[in-house]
């Protein structure tokens, strides 16, 4: 392979994406949201400043999320940022096209995995390789794949919760479940609306999650003004809000989270299981940051769980580790 081609690692959140790139890590981390205009559907905006427009655009423009629940909702629309990533990166003027490698959450269909290398084949890529979520989380993380030991990661993002255990290299027994940060934070604006009459948008509910949200009850109770419009009369208001209000707004999701870590521990090999009650359970992802997360988890599991460093770019860091050593893991990456 010529050494002159850049090798890029994409990891195409719901939420944020990040570019790492090899020799230079991470470079790039922005919101997954684009803004376009519905007359001629062209791009006007691609992650931060699209993120701004949320909710606050003329009628002639859109500001959407293309990925949900980790795979592409809008195919047109993903390979447009994918190529605004590339572009970035790369500059303007390039002689030689990149390799890049895009994560993608384990349970996937073949006709979703074909849609992610397509668009990223048409964003300007050389090759495309994808590599799972979960294999690429652990590699980030810093956990011994390679051995024949069980290890098990649990990558929230903001769509989907991947929960895979690993070993000699691969995937034993994944699950991949619907609950990640997106769906805290509609969890966060429904119960503002039923308990207070208060319409907030998204960035205000993923703002409160932030602040003051908590899997469990503190001890200090946390809290913060809340303003959006009055449900009733439709006029502005502010309201103050508890982060034990915010735990048992986001308790249902975090329930779903505790069963499908259960179910995944339920099919684990008894040698895998008995390597991961020794080793504990290591999470990673923006969502594993919300506070008591790893003691909730831990407490309904009996396992220890921590946060991995760097939880939030794990998954970019192990596309790019990945890439660097593709021989290594070439048994675990598809390729186009």
């Amino acid at each position: 392979m010529a050494q002159f081609s850049k090798r890029i690692g994409i990891d195409l959140g719901t939420a944020n994406s990040l570019v790492y790139v090899m020799g230079e890590g991470i470079v790039l981390n922005e919101p997954t949201v684009v803004a376009i205009t519905t007359d001629d559907n062209k791009v006007v905006a691609v992650g931060t400043e699209a993120k701004e427009m949320l909710g606050r655009t003329p009628g002639n423009i859109v500001a959407s999320r293309p990925m949900k629940d980790g795979v592409i909702a809008d195919y047109v629309i993903t390979e447009a940022m994918l190529r605004y990533f590339i572009n970035k990166v790369m500059g303007r003027f390039r002689v030689f096209k990149p390799d890049v490698m895009v994560c993608a959450p384990a349970g996937v269909t073949s006709v979703e995995r074909r849609a992610v290398m397509d668009a990223t084949l048409a964003a300007g890529a050389k090759t495309a390789y994808l590599i799972d979520e979960s294999l690429a989380a652990a590699i980030g993380a810093g956990l011994p794949i390679a051995e024949p030991h069980g290890n098990m990661i649990v990558d929230i993002g903001g769509g989907t919760a991947d929960i895979a255990v690993i070993s000699l290299g691969g995937i034993v027994v994944h699950n991949t479940e619907k609950v990640g940060g997106n769906r805290l934070d509609e969890a966060i604006s429904s119960y503002v609306r039923k308990q207070h009459n208060l319409i907030i948008g998204e960035r205000m509910a993923e703002e409160i999650k932030i602040k003051i949200g908590s899997a469990l009850p503190l001890e200090k109770t946390l809290s913060m003004e809340v303003k959006g419009r009055d449900a009733v009369d439709g006029l502005p208001k502010t309201i103050s809000i508890t982060s034990g209000e915010v735990t048992q707004a986001v308790s249902f999701h975090l329930r779903q989270l505790i069963n499908a870590i259960k179910a995944v521990l339920e099919e684990t090999p008894p040698e895998l299981a008995s390597d991961i009650v020794d080793k504990g359970i290591v999470m990673s992802g923006g969502t594993s940051l919300l506070r008591n997360l790893d003691s909730l988890i831990s407490q309904e599991i009996g396992v220890p769980a921590h946060v991995a460093e760097d939880a939030l770019l794990c998954v970019a860091k192990g596309a790019g580790i990945a890439l660097e050593n593709l021989d290594k893991f070439k048994r675990n990456i598809s390729q186009a």
